[in-house]
């Protein structure tokens, strides 16, 4: 169902998707015969409100996993316009508050749609974003757990130093070949701008990881906390990660965490003027020179 083009279709409207979830029961984003996912639930949600003779196809910020969590997601849909007006019925509400009362209205419950607007011009919801934020949380106290982060939250059986986390985290940034934390995809780059990878330990004691890029591949965030948690622990240098980076091979001794640790909490964007540049700039094959 996602649609990569980045200009709208003249007889189309396009309208930006704001949405959560709650990735537990979904078999990821992306609609798969027989599975339950978010795609395929707000696809059917929006064709069904919008009366639509055809299923409504999506182009999302990123692609999660099964498991995988969101705060912070977005999405764009082309629609015609007519249903779009229409959406108020009888009503005076402007379609903007119409699409997230009914949609929210037969949506299941671990998924909100928080805004549905039209979209600035130039404006693709995967192509136009400048960079995407997850959070990875991990209790290394399991007596200390909140029962209700259960679903949202890995435990450690075992004490982490978030001092050597952090260090061996930041020595990852920069534009590098993740090569080494990703599944590789056949014609895809694993060329990607890492612009933030921390750890810090929040109040409650769960450690939090912060990872921004300016995009990821399929497996990348959970196989970098997995690069670095055997740091945490003491069985790995602080300087092990970054030489897994150069080494530029998967190592079997990285482990790709649990998916219920990890959560897309925002995706950002530049201004409107340079949605549609900032788009043909992320649909070129990126390299490293030197």
């Amino acid at each position: 169902m996602d649609s990569s083009a980045v200009a709208t279709p003249a007889d189309r409207l396009r309208v930006r998707l704001d949405f959560a979830y709650d990735g537990t029961d979904f078999s990821g984003w992306a609609a798969q015969p027989g599975r339950r996912t978010v795609e395929a639930e707000l696809s059917s949600a929006l064709t069904t409100v919008l009366r639509s003779a055809e299923p409504v196809r999506l182009t999302v910020a990123g692609r999660t996993d099964a498991g995988v969590h969101a705060h912070g997601q977005v999405a764009h849909a082309d629609i015609e316009p007519g249903a779009w007006a229409g959406l108020p019925g009888r009503s005076d509400r402007p379609p903007e508050a119409a699409a997230v009362t009914r949609l929210n209205g037969i949506l299941p419950p671990d998924i909100i749609v928080r805004s549905a607007l039209p979209a600035a011009p130039g404006f693709d919801a995967r192509f136009s974003a400048s960079h995407r934020r997850y959070l990875y949380r991990v209790c290394d106290q399991p007596e200390q757990l909140d029962p209700l982060r259960r679903r949202d939250t890995v435990v450690s059986k075992h004490r982490l130093d978030v001092r050597a986390l952090d260090a061996a985290s930041r020595s990852l940034v920069g534009l590098r070949d993740f090569a080494a934390f990703c599944r590789r995809r056949e014609g895809a780059t694993t060329v990607r701008t890492l612009l933030e990878y921390s750890w810090r330990r929040l109040e409650d004691g769960t450690l939090a990881a912060t990872v921004v890029a300016d995009a990821f591949c399929h497996s990348m965030v959970r196989s970098l906390v997995g690069a670095v948690v055997p740091v945490g622990e003491g069985r790995r240098p602080v300087e092990w990660p970054a030489e897994v980076l150069a080494a530029g091979r998967r190592d079997p001794a990285v482990a790709v965490m649990p998916p219920h640790g990890l959560s897309l909490e925002e995706v950002v964007y530049p201004p409107d003027a340079q949605l549609q540049s900032r788009a043909e700039q992320a649909r070129a094959v990126r390299t490293l020179h030197g």
